[in-house]
């Protein structure tokens, strides 16, 4: 088994991250697709290409990338490689997209010299997971040696395109992200894994600390392009808000993916993962509207991750019947999701708040399907779109918060 496992990732994992042009999950990358979903949600101040969206824009393309990161280096230590390949192509998905963003503010020579630049750490952390299954010290420190070396050339790419990001600023940025996805690589192949779902906690949080300042400093850089403050208080409830629920989707997956898989453990501290995420959720409603609500929201939260559950048994189990009555759940659940926001907010109507919900539920039902059927290509191009469908929760609900306390969430 550590011999396939070593021949799979050292021989097709580094043809398909090398493969240029996999393409886009659709026409529109994350971030076009985000501001798109966004554009009506935004009022005068905030345009389809206020700072506020490339801040979050660029940070769910970075928050994604770890969290798919983390799915394939589990898969490859697990030895499951037609899972592996399929978090690949998503990985890869988002590597094209992170450049077309890059491209979309310095052109066409930027783009392409920054993919292969943003792959080529990919290729490192390849290196370190095939050291780790082969119990190789050697290469494991080489491909460290190697990552931390890379830091310094990512670095001094970015500082030469934007005066306002010191090459030292950057380079210690981005050896914290490589620090905090080691750990999870170490604790997965360790198969500690409560200390894997705290270290991708951990390594996701750390994303925004670099996509927050690279959206300042291009922002900055152009602003008649970006206009507004990329820190407004209305600007920093929306990027929390999107990095919790864009979080609470992907592990999620993650849970369903190993509920479905036989994998115990695994499942019990992905498990355990949502329901911290859940809590994080709770505590920012809670910062709005107080010990209450929070106390309100959390059991009504959690209440929709549990339908969840029922309808992954069903589908593991071939009843039928337990799913059809799993989904039935979650579709009254949107309603009674759309009640409890709506009397806290008149802003947001019922009505609205629960198609889209709905949307959620279907775009995550989509991702729990494919992984069922072991579509593993459809997994990652649904987790994707599941992941992005958030923003239209995320998005509508900072608004909404922004309007109804003007004075707490100005837009600057």
């Amino acid at each position: 088994m550590k011999n396939k496992i070593v021949r799979f990732i050292g021989g097709s994992v580094l043809a398909a991250v090398a493969v240029t042009g996999c393409g886009w999950m659709s026409s529109q990358s994350p971030m076009q697709s985000h501001s798109m979903h966004g554009g009506t949600m935004m009022n005068s101040k905030e345009s389809a290409t206020s700072a506020a969206d490339l801040r979050v824009g660029l940070n769910l393309l970075l928050g994604e990338h770890v969290l798919i990161a983390a799915v394939a280096t589990s898969h490859a230590l697990g030895g499951r490689d037609a899972a592996f390949k399929g978090a690949v192509g998503g990985l890869d998905a988002n590597s094209v997209d992170i450049s077309k963003a890059i491209g979309s503010v310095y052109g066409p020579d930027a783009e392409k010299a920054f993919l292969p630049l943003w792959r080529k750490h990919i290729g490192f952390f390849v290196d370190y997971t095939t050291g780790v299954v082969t119990k190789d010290k050697a290469k494991q420190d080489k491909a460290v040696v190697d990552l931390v070396s890379y830091s310094e050339d990512f670095a001094a790419f970015l500082s030469s395109a934007n005066p306002n990001l010191p090459k030292s600023a950057v380079t210690e940025l981005v050896k914290g992200h490589i620090l905090t996805l080691k750990a999870v690589v170490d604790a997965q192949a360790a198969s500690d894994w409560p200390k894997a779902y705290g270290a991708i906690r951990s390594a996701y949080g750390h994303m925004h600390m670099i996509g927050d300042p690279l959206a300042g400093a291009i922002a900055k850089q152009f602003p008649q392009k970006f206009s507004g403050a990329v820190d407004s208080p209305a600007a920093n409830l929306r990027n929390t808000l999107n990095l919790a629920l864009r979080e609470h989707a992907i592990l999620a997956a993650m849970a369903t993916g190993s509920a479905l898989g036989g994998r115990t453990a695994e499942f019990n501290a992905a498990a355990g993962a949502v329901d911290a995420n859940s809590i994080d959720i709770a505590k920012a409603i809670g910062s709005v509207y107080g010990a209450d609500a929070k106390k309100a929201f959390l059991p009504l939260w959690r209440k929709h991750i549990g339908f969840v559950v029922d309808y992954t048994t069903g589908l593991a189990t071939k009843d039928q019947m337990k799913q059809d009555k799993a989904v039935a759940d979650l579709i009254r659940y949107s309603d009674d999701f759309g009640a409890f926001l709506s009397s806290a907010n008149p802003n947001l109507p019922k009505s609205a708040v629960s198609d889209l919900v709905k949307g959620h539920i279907l775009t995550l039902k989509d991702v729990v399907d494919a992984q069922a059927a072991k579509e593993w290509p459809k997994v990652y191009s649904n987790l994707r779109l599941a992941t992005s469908h958030m923003a239209m929760i995320a998005d509508p609900l900072g608004m909404a918060i922004a309007k109804q306390f003007p004075e707490k969430y100005a837009q600057r």
